[in-house]
């Protein structure tokens, strides 16, 4: 039966045992080898897919200019892939270890790192993959968010002006939230999003920005997570939760 997995001091007692002829010394190697071999170099398998480049939608790679190699952090964007799309133009900043390549009569962008057995480096590959492809599809489609209001009394409207919050740009409309509480919730509407209210109880967020996108969702959602005994609160697309069973005294 052969002996594999073997630990450090086993095999140097293997040696040992070679050295004293105890054992034939050409049964080491076969005694201390091990039961798997080396892995080949690590892909990511989301950062090694291609991205689809529609016909619409035109990309520019920009330069950034050079900083001091001391000061600069790992991240520090080195240069920027500038999309443009018929709902609006983004940038998506790459770091120095990430490269891009345009392959398939340039309509297609493939992304790699200079070394994936970095372990940042594996895991920012992926992550810029899908700066990249969210962007993309965010110029030509779009990104929405549907948020569904859970309870009595719960309600919201789009509304031009608000009394407890000031306008951080010309033009910018706020949403209003009835939650239950005493006094209103009065949220800005961000730069890039449109916000309609197609019933009392929804809200649809649409913008070219993922990011933005759902980060205000998410600041809208904060007002009224859903609680799991009543399932009452705000919910984001298809969010669900498990209900409780009540507390008994």
């Amino acid at each position: 039966m052969a002996c594999t997995g073997l630990r450090p001091s086993f095999r140097r007692l293997l040696r040992q045992a070679a050295q004293t002829r105890e054992i034939s010394s050409f049964l080491v190697p076969a005694l201390s080898q091990r039961s798997f071999s080396t892995s080949i170099s690590r892909s990511s398998r989301i950062g090694k897919e291609p991205i689809t480049i529609p016909p619409e939608v035109s990309l520019q790679f920009i330069e950034l200019p050079r900083s001091n190699a001391r000061t600069r952090k790992i991240d520090a964007a080195t240069s920027v892939v500038a999309i443009k799309g018929p709902l609006g133009e983004l940038r998506v900043n790459l770091p120095p270890y990430v490269t891009t390549s345009l392959v398939d009569s340039d309509r297609k962008i493939s992304v790699k790192v200079s070394d994936p057995e970095v372990k940042h480096q594996h895991a920012m590959w992926g992550t810029t993959r899908a700066h990249i492809a969210n962007s993309i599809a965010g110029v030509s489609e779009g990104h929405i968010c549907i948020l569904r209001m859970v309870g009595v009394g719960y309600r919201a409207t789009i509304e031009e002006t608000a009394t407890t919050v000031d306008p951080e740009y010309e033009g910018q409309k706020f949403v209003n939230l009835k939650l239950g509480f005493a006094h209103p919730v009065e949220l800005g509407i961000p730069k890039g999003v449109k916000a309609t209210v197609p019933q009392p109880t929804r809200i649809l967020l649409e913008g070219c920005d993922k990011q933005v996108v759902t980060q205000f969702a998410a600041e809208i959602r904060e007002w009224r997570k859903p609680e799991p005994y009543k399932g009452k609160g705000i919910f984001v697309n298809d969010e669900t939760i498990k209900l409780k069973a009540k507390k008994i005294k």
